[in-house]
């Protein structure tokens, strides 16, 4: 018997926040797997840089420009999606805005735009695509270590959106297996230009960091992350629903 492949043989992804970091890492090895990837982010520019990238390697993208938290910029991307590729067979919601700082000092409207980009986000893509997803469908839900170490200090409230989308993706998968839609989790780390900005102002910090993590090194965006999210998506992953997979070298689960 052949082993499941790891192709995406065409399969028709949307993949939020895809401008960079994470969600331009995981594009990229969609596309390099065989899908068609329509790339959603807030900058026309950033995710239109994207898609010249898959482009240019041999791969089919498209762009939809619009920010996650409104409801019509959602389902826009979703009609885009369906009236270039025909359907949307994966989604991989990443985008978010981050809710970060001390309790006592975040806003309301910051905390506010954290849910509406993070879980409200979800389960509007989620919803939306669900008709399309049915019988085969995958969805990839972004979360975040910092989740599982809430007291970290000043990330309280965003390890609260990102547990909100952990139990949406729960209950997404366990409402929508009869259907044939899988809904799975990645909590990644990896050196995005976010990390890489941080450490530029404060490189004290790298030694720490690598010190959390038992294989040593931050992760890549495509390489690491991206390919596990072309795992999850793939035939080779047909029987995985409901789980959450840490593609973080070990921070989370091991220290």
């Amino acid at each position: 018997m052949a082993a499941p492949s790891l192709e995406l043989d065409g399969r028709a992804a949307i993949v939020t926040g895809a401008g960079q970091g994470v969600g331009r890492g995981i594009a990229l090895a969609l596309a390099a797997a065989g899908a068609r990837v329509m790339l959603h982010g807030r900058t026309a520019a950033k995710v239109e840089a994207v898609r010249d990238e898959i482009v240019d390697a041999g791969g089919t993208a498209a762009t939809a420009a619009g920010d996650v938290a409104t409801a019509g910029d959602v389902q826009r991307c979703i009609d885009t999606t369906v009236e270039a590729f025909g359907t949307v067979d994966i989604l991989v919601n990443n985008a978010i805005s981050q809710p970060l700082g001390p309790l006592l000092d975040i806003d309301d409207e910051v905390f506010e735009y954290g849910f509406d980009s993070g879980p409200l986000a979800t389960l509007r893509f989620m919803r939306g695509c669900h008709p399309h997803l049915v019988d085969g469908g995958s969805v990839v839900n972004i979360g975040s270590g910092v989740a599982l170490q809430p007291a970290f200090p000043g990330f309280g409230c965003y390890a609260a959106v990102k547990t909100a989308i952990g139990s949406l993706s729960r209950a997404a998968a366990t409402e929508w297996g009869p259907v044939g839609i899988r809904v799975n989790m990645l909590l990644p780390l990896a050196l995005t230009p976010a990390m890489a900005g941080f450490l530029e102002v404060h490189p004290e910090a790298m030694e720490g960091i690598l010190g959390q993590i038992p294989l040593g090194r931050l992760g890549d965006s495509q390489a690491d992350v991206g390919t596990a999210a072309v795992f999850l998506c793939s035939p080779a992953a047909a029987y995985i629903t409901g789980a959450t997979l840490t593609v973080d070298g070990g921070q989370d689960y091991v220290r």
